[in-house]
């Protein structure tokens, strides 16, 4: 993303400012933060985590869950004060970062909200008591083989792991894979003339292009393709390129079966198998804060719960799209920009098929938040914008087997997705809306083939680049082509795309950090909040009890009790069943407790002696617990 000189001058610069930070540092009081804004290869990643866990070992450790084909590993740093409640019987935040290969930014996010939560310890109260009371775990880089090609010569904007795999079904691997033909250090597309094509200039700024309508008397004069030669001379361009699997496609909720970079079942990398197997085993997780391409905090879920996630690049659609257009038997594409030269050869058909006769439940998957948990997750996004200041999405894509769909719709708790930036320029800037908007195809919206095909953001995006100064976009140039003769090189640049400027993510990563301490004092909690005793003689005793939510969160959302993802709460009296006499039973549970103040209530009639202590205990799985010690007298 920066030229040599460009890297040499920031190295310098660097050093500058670390020895100004140095003598900062050494100001009684102040608490200076660590610059992660400058994009991070996994080695110097590594150092960074190690660094800042290595001078905070009183709240602060770093395990390696997994190792990737490549042998790096999968880092969680997790920050809680040891001392008090057990720290895996305390309500936690889990962070996942860098899903996608070519989202750097959320790997830098998540090493600032490091640095935040870690730094402001002892002088902010906020960020003290939610040390003290929480754990945060934080996986900063979840696909790290992937994202190490941002930092390799040729950039092609890869988000898939290094799995081989046979895109074109022709029994050879990664044969057939993009190269840089104008050897400008990135992987581009090619427009080439041609008067079947279907693609056109667009008139309003020629370096973009559009799909020709005929309906208004447009027509195509061009094809697109990814930058590159057809290397096993089938006819196709770069459809078997290098790997792999798309990580936050193979997790397990709107799993798209059958579709490539998918992987060849739910679950099937070490990547997304190490956090399912690590998430499964910590059920004291209590929210989820994924930073990836999709997004539900910037705008919130619709009131029918959907997400705007129709915010792609047209040009890597085109470029995508131009296997199909040779109407070759069995050929698909992968959707927007999933790879570079990301053309596959489909498996199967795009969706399950019943077998004849087969009998199924009528009950589909949820894929649109329950009504009853809309305000949550629209309190929640307010707060985010409050916080960040990001009121525009960036280029998304539609979530289908991404983690944090696992986090609501299996694991049953509130989860977030953001790509942790957003296009805030004046020129970039439209008025936010909620949902789906009109015309786009959109999932549970009752789309079809046949309604109108979705726009991407090629102008808005390329107006924030301009208004940025940002060289995102690579000028058309001409190049002859071995096999296609004279085509034009250029468009959006990979990663660009999907991150920001380095400037952008020094203002936003502290934010970040504030937003996860604001997330974990939503959290439920329950607390015995009276009890009384009654002692009606011979031995006979009535115990009374009330236990109250002091969240803003309930117990467990809505769609957690529909799921059956989270256990009930639990409220215990410490007495040998044989002693009561009527009323509840010695162990009760509630299934879902509001928060702010909420009370549910519980009374035994007991037999039992004068001076007797009895613990009552309240357990929630993400809420946490009390006990008290209730006297009989």
């Amino acid at each position: 993303m920066k030229t040599k000189s460009e890297k040499m001058l920031k190295n310098r610069m660097f050093l500058l400012v670390f020895f100004a930070v140095s003598l900062l540092c050494s100001i009684p009081g102040e608490t200076i933060a660590q610059d992660y804004s400058d994009y991070q290869n996994f080695e110097d990643m590594t150092r960074s985590l190690q660094n800042l866990v290595n001078t905070h070992k009183n709240i602060a450790t770093i395990e390696s869950i997994a190792k990737t084909l490549e042998g790096r590993d999968l880092w969680l740093v997790t920050i809680a004060n040891k001392n008090g409640h057990p720290i895996d019987k305390r309500p936690a935040l889990f962070v996942g970062g860098n899903f996608e290969g070519d989202h750097l930014v959320g790997s830098q996010s998540a090493l600032f909200m490091i640095d935040y939560l870690l730094k402001n310890y002892g002088d902010h109260p906020d960020v003290k008591k939610s040390i003290d009371e929480h754990v945060y775990y934080i996986i900063p880089r979840i696909n790290p083989d992937a994202a190490e090609f941002m930092f390799s010569r040729i950039k092609s904007g890869r988000k898939t792991n290094t799995k081989q795999y046979d895109g074109d079904n022709d029994g050879r691997m990664d044969e057939d894979g993009p190269e840089d033909l104008n050897e400008d250090g990135f992987i581009t597309v090619m427009r080439v003339k041609d008067d079947n094509g279907l693609y056109m200039v667009d008139l309003d700024d020629p370096r973009l292009m559009k799909k020709a309508d005929p309906s208004r008397g447009e027509s195509g004069r061009y094809s697109i393709y990814w930058e590159g030669i057809d290397n096993d001379n089938d006819g196709f361009f770069n459809e078997d390129p290098p790997g792999g699997i798309d990580i936050n496609r193979n997790f397990q909720h709107e799993y798209p079966y059958y579709q490539d970079d998918v992987g060849w079942h739910m679950v099937s990398e070490l990547e997304s198998r190490a956090i399912i197997d690590w998430i499964v085993s910590h059920r004291n997780v209590a929210a989820i804060l994924t930073f990836g391409e999709s997004d539900n905090l910037i705008v919130a879920p619709n009131s029918r719960g959907q997400l705007n996630t129709d915010r792609e690049i047209d040009l890597f659609n085109f470029a995508n799209a131009s296997i199909s257009e040779a109407s070759k038997v069995g050929m698909v594409t992968t959707g927007g920009g999933g790879r570079s030269g990301g053309m596959r050869m489909s498996r199967m058909p795009s969706a399950q098929q019943d077998s004849v006769g087969s009998s199924r439940p009528e009950r589909k998957p949820a894929t649109t938040v329950n009504a009853e948990d809309l305000p949550y997750f629209e309190t929640m996004s307010e707060k985010y914008i409050e916080i960040t200041g990001i009121k525009e999405q960036p280029v998304l894509r539609e979530p289908q087997g991404a983690f944090f769909q696992y986090g609501y719709y299996q694991y049953g708790v509130p989860s977030f997705s953001t790509p942790g930036w957003g296009l805030t320029s004046a020129d970039s800037a439209v008025p936010r809306s909620k949902g789906p908007q009109t015309g786009l195809m959109t999932r549970g919206a009752g789309s079809t083939a046949g309604q109108q095909q979705s726009t991407g953001i090629d102008k808005q995006f390329l107006k924030y680049l301009d208004s940025q100064n940002i060289g995102g976009f690579v000028e058309w140039t001409l190049f002859n082509h071995p096999g296609l003769g004279d085509v034009e090189i250029g468009g959006f640049t990979p990663y660009e795309v999907s991150n920001p400027s380095p400037g952008e993510i020094a203002k936003l990563g502290p934010k970040h950090g504030e937003f996860a301490v604001y997330l974990t004092t939503l959290f439920a909690q329950v607390r015995i909040a009276k009890t009384e005793v009654k002692n009606h003689g011979g031995g006979i005793f009535r115990i009374a009890a009330e236990i109250e939510n002091v969240g803003y969160l309930p117990t467990v959302l809505q769609h957690g009790v529909v799921s059956r993802s989270v256990k009930p709460t639990m409220v215990q009296l410490g007495v040998d069943s044989k002693q009561i006499l009527s009323g509840n039973s010695k162990t009760n549970f509630f299934q879902k407790l509001d928060g702010s103040g909420k009370r549910q209530k519980y009374e035994w009639l007991i037999k039992g002696s004068s001076g007797d202590k009895i613990e009552l205990k309240v357990v929630a799985q993400k809420a946490g617990f009390d006990t008290k010690t209730i006297t009989l007298k």
